[in-house]
């Protein structure tokens, strides 16, 4: 399958914290995938990275085959990109900034536009600097989306809307983007809109990825044990699960190992357990139980 984005051993810092270093990762043609980390773990420095207004200290990041830091007009036009700050011009209403905007683009679908307008329920004349920020944002989508780019890189997408709003537009750029065959490689901080939207998804951890799978093959292999052990139990032996914690007699710990090998692990290294449980989750769940909850 062709990689629409790859990147490459990357590292990066600022001053002297680093970022992340010898990072890789790629995105398949025609998928959707969810960066996902705490604060500081270098979400906006990877967006910034793939948009091209970053150089990293290390690696390389290629965007359609070629290097982000001198890619070719042509190939650049193929990416339409979100970030914060959405529409500028905010004197303009609706129609006028549509109109404006189309002058630049040779692709230009303003039914795109116009659908994503008649869907949040904006009115035509309705002016940019009156609206609420969720609605700048998907105003910014909306003009994103009528360039008609084979990328969409968006970053916190669903800034500033309210949960109906949000899941009206969750659905439709799952619709969209698979009609369209489009590629898509986006963050947000609502991680139940992720698990509605993303076909891949990234899990990162200070300086490092802790996963990279299909959503699906995520949910059904990741999960939570939890038993019964002896009061002031050490953890020592739990170094092959993630985030082993024993609150008085209850241990939970995270892992991808099928059940059946659990129960071995346990049995070999002679750990004493009752009631011992697994449970799988929603992806918020299984975002803190690879990440740790602090």
């Amino acid at each position: 399958m062709e990689n629409i984005i790859e990147c490459r051993n990357l590292t990066h810092y600022y001053n002297k914290r680093k970022i992340y270093e010898n990072l890789n990762f790629s995105v398949p043609k025609g998928r959707i995938l969810g960066l996902l980390g705490k604060n500081g773990t270098g979400k906006t420095t990877s967006i910034n990275i793939l948009s091209g207004y970053l150089k990293p200290k290390e690696g390389e990041c290629l965007i359609f085959g070629e290097n982000i830091i001198d890619m070719k007009h042509h190939t650049r036009s193929k990416i339409g990109l979100l970030i914060e700050g959405h529409v500028q011009y905010d004197f303009m209403n609706i129609e006028q900034i549509e109109k404006f905007y189309s002058r630049f683009y040779s692709k230009w679908k303003k039914e795109a536009y116009y659908e994503l307008m008649s869907r949040l329920k904006v009115a035509p004349k309705q002016k940019i600097s009156r609206m609420s920020c969720g609605q700048r944002s998907q105003v910014a989508l909306g003009l994103i989306l009528a360039q008609d780019p084979e990328l969409l890189i968006l970053d916190d997408f669903s800034l500033g809307l309210d949960p109906g709003y949000r899941r009206l537009f969750v659905d439709y750029l799952k619709e969209y983007a698979t009609s369209e065959d489009k590629t898509v490689f986006l963050t947000s901080h609502i991680i139940q809109d992720m698990e509605r939207l993303i076909d891949d998804c990234i899990i990162m951890d200070y300086g490092k990825i802790l996963s990279q799978l299909p959503i699906k093959n995520l949910l059904d292999n990741f999960k939570k044990v939890t038993c019964s052990l002896p009061e002031r139990y050490s953890l020592e032996d739990m170094t092959d699960f993630y985030n082993p914690s024993l609150i008085g007699s209850k241990l939970e710990v995270y892992t991808f190992l099928p059940e059946k090998e659990i129960r071995s692990y346990f049995h070999e290294r002679q750990i004493p357990n009752n009631n011992l449980r697994t449970e799988f989750l929603n992806l918020e769940d299984a975002f803190i139980g690879l990440t740790g909850k602090y």
